[in-house]
C-alpha cells in the first residue's frame, strides 16, 4: 500500500516539531556546556561562517536582533575574550568584530568532539539524498528568515502574549536603542 501525500504530511508536522525543539535544547546544551548564551553561541557560529570580520550592524543581520542588542552581544562576547572590536583598515571610522583565534579553538573542540555522530547520520544517505537534504536545509533558511521578519513586524507578544525579551532575556523597549518592537 503506498502511502499518501496526505498521509506523509501528518506524519512530517510532529516530527517537523520534534526536530526543532531537538536542535534548541541541542543548542543550548552547547551554549551551557560553553558557559555561554544560546545566541552568543549562535551568533559565534554565524560570525566563523562569514569571509572575515564583520560590523555590528551585520551582526544585527545576521541574528534579527536590533542594532542595540547586537552591541550588548558583542560586548558580552568581547568581555568572554571570543571576539575583539578593530578598526576597518580601508575606512577608520568603521569597527569591525572579529572571532579570535581562542574562540575558534574552544569551539573546535566542541565540534570536533561532536562531529563524528552528525557525520555518521548522513553516512547512509546517497549523493542524491544528500543533495535534496541541501535543497531542503537551505529553503528552510530562507523561510526562517522570512518568517523571523514577518514576526518582528508583528505587535510584540500578539494577542495576550507575554511580550518580547532581547538576547539576554529582558524585556524589549526598556532599552531606547532597541527602538520599538525589536530585540
Amino acid at each position: 500500500m503506498t502511502t499518501t501525500r496526505d498521509e506523509l504530511m501528518a506524519r512530517l508536522w510532529p516530527v517537523s516539531r520534534r526536530y526543532l525543539a531537538s536542535y534548541v535544547l541541542f543548542n543550548q546544551a552547547v551554549a551551557d556546556h560553553l558557559g555561554m548564551h544560546p545566541t552568543d553561541v549562535q551568533c559565534l557560529n554565524l560570525l566563523t561562517l562569514e569571509d572575515g570580520p564583520v560590523t555590528t550592524g551585520r551582526i544585527a543581520e545576521l541574528t534579527g536582533l536590533t542594532s542595540g542588542s547586537a552591541t550588548r552581544l558583542v560586548d558580552r562576547l568581547e568581555k568572554a575574550g571570543l571576539v575583539a572590536r578593530q578598526r576597518d583598515q580601508a575606512d577608520r571610522r568603521r569597527v569591525l568584530v572579529a572571532v579570535l583565534p581562542e574562540a575558534l579553538e574552544r569551539f573546535g573542540e566542541v565540534w570536533r568532539e561532536l562531529s563524528t555522530d552528525w557525520a555518521a547520520v548522513f553516512a547512509e544517505d546517497s549523493e542524491a539524498e544528500l543533495a535534496f537534504l541541501l535543497r531542503h536545509m537551505n529553503r528552510t533558511v530562507e523561510l526562517s528568515h522570512r518568517q523571523v521578519a514577518r514576526l518582528t513586524a508583528m505587535e510584540p507578544g500578539g494577542p495576550g502574549g507575554p511580550g518580547r525579551t532581547d538576547a539576554s532575556g529582558g524585556p524589549v523597549g526598556t532599552d531606547a536603542s532597541d527602538g520599538p518592537g525589536r530585540s
